[in-house]
């Protein structure tokens, strides 16, 4: 009986690789996605179904990191001309610019909406108190090397980064101690929270480690037959994606490790990969420039998804699946 094949929503629209995105929370209208690209134009799509929304226009570098707010009235972008910018979402205008001593990686919103934090080349994570916008942030010194990601817990005190020191480092945001180091034999090159904040997922060479946040101890760590660019965990914490530089697609099992699934997904290396907040899809942003969604569970009807035929006798019949708009474009 033939396997059910994935058949991927492309959004295009961006000109150069794709190296971050995020979606939002779930909200009355669904939910939505942002994604950073070397093009320097950052755009806002449905999260079901990756439909263009729009472009935030106004950085003259490369766009390295994004973020929305939890209430998704705002967005955050860090990129190559020394700055990061705040966003309104709903009309894409430009409400702040935050200048920085060197390229802005990453930035990241605390939970609840009153701080955005900043990683930068210069080593240096910067925390804004988005109530006093004009203030001088706080700054957290303590890596060696440039940081690649920040990422905030759900009680927005505890902050992670990520850095091409190779150490992954847990912060107290008031204190600005550092509470925990974790060293390792290459550059950590992505890192992930879980919706509930409980576990962090730390990609480093061919490896995804697993990471307890409340025991602050190791869960479990995969061996991936790649460079892993970037891993996600679904929602339920049953299974978790992850793509890196031989442009495929893995699918593993949390729980007993087995892989999945596989598949050549992009022509050009994943570099982000991420699930929605229901689960029902994840995203992948490649080096070809291109975004793409995939089915969790191939053939079921969700968003520009269509089962065709719900008999379950015609479900591994890779036929049955029809997509309404296959290439998604920002025109």
């Amino acid at each position: 009986m033939a396997t059910l094949r994935q058949t991927p929503l492309t959004c295009s629209g961006h000109t150069r690789p794709v190296v971050h995105l995020q979606f939002s929370p779930i909200t009355a209208s669904g939910s939505y996605m942002i994604s950073a690209s070397k093009d320097g134009k950052p755009m806002l799509r449905k999260g079901e179904t990756g439909d263009w929304i729009g472009t935030f226009e106004g950085h003259k570098g490369a766009v390295w990191g994004v973020a929305l707010s939890s209430d998704i009235q705002r967005a955050a972008t860090g990129a190559a001309d020394f700055c990061a910018k705040i966003w309104d979402a709903v009309t894409g205008q430009e409400l702040h610019t935050l200048s920085h001593a060197h390229i802005v990686k990453t930035v990241d919103f605390s939970n609840d909406d009153k701080f955005l934090a900043t990683g930068s080349n210069d080593k240096l994570i910067r925390i804004y108190d988005l109530n006093k916008i004009d203030s001088d942030p706080m700054t957290i010194n303590g890596h060696t090397s440039s940081i690649r990601h920040v990422l905030f817990t759900n009680n927005s005190q505890l902050l992670i980064s990520a850095s091409e020191d190779k150490t992954v480092r847990f912060w107290d945001k008031n204190t600005k101690e550092e509470i925990k180091k974790l060293e390792f034999n290459t550059i950590p090159y992505s890192i992930e929270l879980s919706r509930d904040s409980k576990m962090l997922s730390i990609c480093y060479g061919n490896n995804v480690m697993f990471y307890d946040m409340e025991s602050m101890s190791q869960l479990k760590e995969f061996k991936i037959p790649t460079h892993v660019l970037s891993a996600t965990l679904h929602p339920d914490k049953s299974v978790f994606v992850c793509g890196g530089e031989d442009f495929k697609m893995y699918k593993y099992d949390y729980n007993s490790g087995s892989e999945l699934e596989s598949f050549k997904g992009h022509f050009g290396g994943v570099h982000c990969v991420r699930f929605s907040p229901d689960g029902e899809l994840y995203a992948s942003g490649s080096e070809d420039g291109t975004l793409r969604l995939w089915q969790t569970t191939v053939g079921k009807t969700y968003g520009l998804w269509k089962c065709v035929n719900n008999d379950e006798n015609d479900l591994n019949n890779e036929n049955n699946i029809n997509i309404e708009n296959h290439n998604i474009s920002n025109n």
